[in-house]
């Protein structure tokens, strides 16, 4: 159970990085609720698995990328809001987001809504 918004950013953001299978969907039971959605422009995801098979398909795309928070994370209540990149270690991020994440009473994540601000061009 996070303690801080940092923390839950923190936690949150290590998910998306943990490339072991089995250790990533037990980050994911304890960070998220039985319940919990990550919703962004690409995808849905509705509980547990799901938001694994997400995390897992997002590493598959962008294979040697981390995620890794971009500035502050400010938080009230049961919500959270921080910006994110993903690149390479070491040089410019070609990819940036921005999460709003709301927690449970426990402290939990029951939501997720994720907004892409930087893409690569495709193609």
């Amino acid at each position: 159970m996070a303690t801080t918004y940092d923390e839950l950013a923190e936690r949150y953001i290590a998910v998306w990085n943990e490339t072991d299978p089995t250790k990533r969907r037990q980050d994911i039971d304890d960070l998220f609720a039985p319940d919990g959605r990550y919703v962004d422009p690409l995808a849905v995801a509705e509980g547990p698995a799901a938001i694994d098979a997400t995390v897992a398909a997002v590493q598959g795309q962008f294979p040697g990328m981390t995620f890794r928070l971009a500035g502050p994370v400010d938080g009230h209540h049961n919500q959270a809001r921080f910006t994110w990149e993903l690149g390479p270690a070491g040089a410019e991020a070609p990819i940036v987001g921005f999460d709003v994440a709301t927690t449970g009473d426990d402290g939990r994540l029951t939501q997720v809504l994720g907004f892409l601000d930087r893409v690569p061009n495709a193609g």
